[in-house]
């Protein structure tokens, strides 16, 4: 399929083999040339079939999943006791885009749609509560919406996105699946510089 793709483009005018004039003239090509080429389609022809997987695994998590989607993700750790209180970094913008997806009883955090393997995932049953962040303006003046997902380990993933819609749509999800109470959602909005 892609070979016989590739000899079409070969045999395209404009190429220096391609414009002879008239049925006798012959294109010669030495050995490596030809070689050369075989590996080139055999590369494309590679390329052709990872893509093709990578389509196929995210159909897939697509059609088993409830929720999936892009949000912004970072993390915190809980201060547990005993320990020196942790250092403030609400200067620092580490809100990193990931598609996170809500498949079974596991929440898997992707770096791209099109990864095949999840970077980190979270049991449901390690989730002990779920609720609202004040939402938040960007420097470029963009509402973010947020919510948080604190397991029982102590990490405090921090999520955000511009839709509304969407965080209620997660908060609502997770509520239900790990069976936790539903709390309002705040209404104060952070300023540009107190951004989280």
């Amino acid at each position: 399929m892609v070979a016989s793709s590739m000899l079409k483009l070969f045999s395209l005018p404009g190429l220096p083999w391609a414009s002879g004039s008239g049925a006798d003239s012959k294109v010669e090509l030495a050995i490596a040339e030809v070689e050369a080429l075989k590996s080139e389609i055999a590369d494309a022809e590679e390329r052709e079939a990872h893509l093709h997987a990578q389509l196929e695994h995210v159909d897939e998590v697509l059609k088993s999943s409830r929720l999936s989607g892009y949000l912004y993700i970072r993390t915190r750790w809980t201060q547990l006791p005993g320990e020196p209180p942790i250092i403030d970094d609400a200067e620092v913008d580490d809100w990193i885009p990931r598609f996170v997806v809500l498949n079974g009883s596991c929440i898997f955090y992707y770096l791209k749609s099109t990864d095949l393997s999840p970077q980190d995932s979270t049991l449901l049953s390690d989730v002990t509560e779920v609720g609202w962040l004040p939402s938040f303006a960007r420097e470029e003046q963009e509402v973010r919406y947020a919510f948080y997902i604190l397991t029982c380990q102590g990490l405090r993933f921090e999520c955000s996105s511009p839709t509304k819609v969407q965080v209620k749509s997660w908060l609502t999800t997770l509520q239900t699946d790990c069976n936790l109470a539903s709390p309002s959602p705040p209404e104060v909005l952070l300023k540009p510089h107190e951004v989280m």
